[in-house]
């Protein structure tokens, strides 16, 4: 990024003695503690931090907007010279979209389930007048095929869940583009994508910024991406300012020991251990499904044995979640079946006992779109126990508070949450804990990191593996994060366009030399260095020259 070449550009936004509270019980208590934030034309500030430092709501205060149960209780925002404290809902809402656009961490739950994605990309520029239908549409297409999202003319056609997550989350950044605005707040904007897919997008997102001069806040918790994509970076914590500085600086010399703590995480490594002998606890054996006509999975076959991990890598589209759904019973296959320690599974969950259903749970990717809005965190956790065991409601609450000090939340600040009020990271520790309170054989783990910082995530990743050494279990780990990979699998599958391109141990799979695409998904892991992505992309286009 290029701030320091032109130190005189105007601020586009500015925060002072911003001040935000939320609601709990029938108080208000104050979550983001007088945060000052300046940002220019043109520069990329990145907020990182831990689950619940306060990143997304002072993103969404950017807009003059406080998510349900929060409210900003003061200090001055200001956009372009636009007080938005004193802005009527109107002339908020004339900016949003136009001038101002956010691209969520959750895809899922941002697009509109009953429309396709051309229409609601069109949405914005059309109704702010910027643009006719037809111009819009077209330039759609150019964003989607600079995204790299395939078949760029028909898929915004398509429903969002006709696509997957990836592919979701980048129609939803072409979305936010869609107006040309000045400033976006990008929230984890790569959470759901696979290593190879990240690469093009951010190299995307940076190309967009500064071709345009759009100014972005770039909410993550991931410090290699944050390094790629910002001039300076805010550490947050419990919603204070921990320290500010630019990327470089602060990459090479962090002041603050929390921050030198983010900088040294993902020590966690699963010891090696040889692998057991007999028939696999659960297998997918010349699996072929789909959707449609198409077939997504093509003669799959992959073995988890008890109390092992099974890592499940490949990027977006490639058909870890339609494997995931084929074994919970979600996707009946076409051809092949799914055995259970040797038993052959119903294909349709509908079909299978209540027995066989509590003992193959699934964590799934997006948190927002798998916890009911309207229920409590209490009738969350609460319903596989009555489901499964039948327990009284005194049981039932004491094994929901055990649950939730599992997940380290604090049961007396949590039980009575609605998911609106959580964090992304607390969600997905609630869904962890909704799928362990039936006393699973099996865990699908889809993607369940993917939505925490890194110093949460490893804290579950730890968390999983004690349950794993202490209750037997086996996981099914879908994930894109490479490090996690190597954190926490016996075994490596990965995939490719539907099928299993290679497959071995953790050990083997990491080892030179490997399949053509495993050694892309490798060489494309982002390193803390400022310059690796654009030496990386560099590297690639002399590549593809030389050919």
């Amino acid at each position: 990024m290029n701030s320091e070449s032109e130190p005189h550009r105007p601020e586009i936004l500015q925060m002072r003695g911003l001040r935000i509270e939320g609601r709990a019980d029938d108080s208000w208590q104050e979550i983001v503690h007088g945060i000052d934030l300046d940002l220019k034309r043109g520069e990329v500030l990145g907020l990182i931090g831990e689950s619940g430092a306060g990143k997304s709501t002072i993103g969404l205060a950017a807009m003059g907007f406080a998510r349900d149960g929060c409210r900003i209780a003061g200090g001055d925002i200001h956009f372009d010279g636009i007080n938005l404290m004193e802005a009527t809902e109107v002339e908020k809402r004339a900016l949003r979209g136009a001038r101002i656009a956010y691209v969520a961490q959750s895809a899922a739950a941002a697009f509109n389930p009953a429309h396709r994605l051309v229409d609601q990309f069109v949405e914005a520029p059309v109704q702010h007048g910027l643009r006719q239908r037809t111009d819009s549409e077209a330039e759609a297409i150019d964003l989607y095929r600079r995204l790299q999202l395939p078949e760029p003319k028909s898929i915004g056609f398509r429903y969002p869940h006709q696509v997957s997550g990836g592919q979701l989350q980048r129609a939803m950044t072409a979305m936010a583009m869609a107006c040309r605005p000045d400033l976006i707040i990008f929230d984890e904007p790569t959470t759901a994508l696979d290593v190879t897919t990240q690469i093009e997008v951010l190299a995307s997102i940076r190309s967009a910024v500064e071709q345009f001069g759009t100014a972005a806040l770039y909410i993550t918790h991931d410090l290699a991406v944050v390094a790629q994509m910002t001039d300076r970076i805010m550490v947050l914590r419990h919603g204070h300012l921990v320290e500010e500085d630019r990327t470089r600086d602060m990459l090479k010399a962090p002041r603050e020991d929390y921050t030198r703590a983010l900088w040294s995480v993902r020590s966690f490594r699963k010891p090696e251990s040889p692998a057991p002998e007999g028939m696999p606890l659960i297998s997918m054996e010349g699996v072929t499904a789909g959707y449609t006509n198409i077939d997504v999975l093509k003669n799959v076959s992959i073995a988890i044995a008890k109390q092992r991990t099974v890592a499940i890598v490949g990027e977006s589209g490639s058909g870890k979640s339609t494997a995931a759904r084929v074994i919970a019973g979600l996707l009946p296959p076409r051809l092949g079946h799914v055995k259970f320690a040797n038993e052959v599974l119903p294909p349709d969950y509908r079909q299978r006992t209540k027995e066989q259903l509590r003992k193959l749970q699934m964590i799934y990717q997006m948190p927002d779109t798998a916890l009911n809005p309207r229920q409590r965190v209490r009738d969350i956790i609460g319903r596989p126990l009555q489901l499964y065991f039948n327990q009284n409601s005194a049981q039932r609450e004491r094994r929901i508070c055990e649950l939730l000090d599992m997940i380290e939340l604090e049961p007396g600040q949590f039980i009575d949450r609605l998911p609106n009020e959580l964090s992304g990271g607390q969600k997905q520790r609630i869904c962890i804990a909704r799928a362990l309170a039936a006393e699973p054989e099996l865990v699908i783990c889809d993607e369940v990191t993917s939505a925490l910082d890194q110093l949460v995530a490893e804290g579950i990743l730890k968390l999983l593996q004690r349950l794993q050494d202490d209750l037997g279990l086996s996981y099914m780990f879908i994930t894109h994060d490479i490090g996690t990979v190597r954190a926490i699998s016996d075994e490596v599958v990965v995939m490719l366009q539907g099928e299993v391109v290679e497959t071995g141990s953790r050990r083997t799979m990491f080892t030179p030399p490997h399949h053509a695409y495993t050694e892309l998904l490798l060489s494309s892991v982002p390193e803390m260095d400022p310059d690796w992505l654009t030496n990386l992309l560099a590297a690639r286009r002399r590549s593809d020259s030389e050919r």
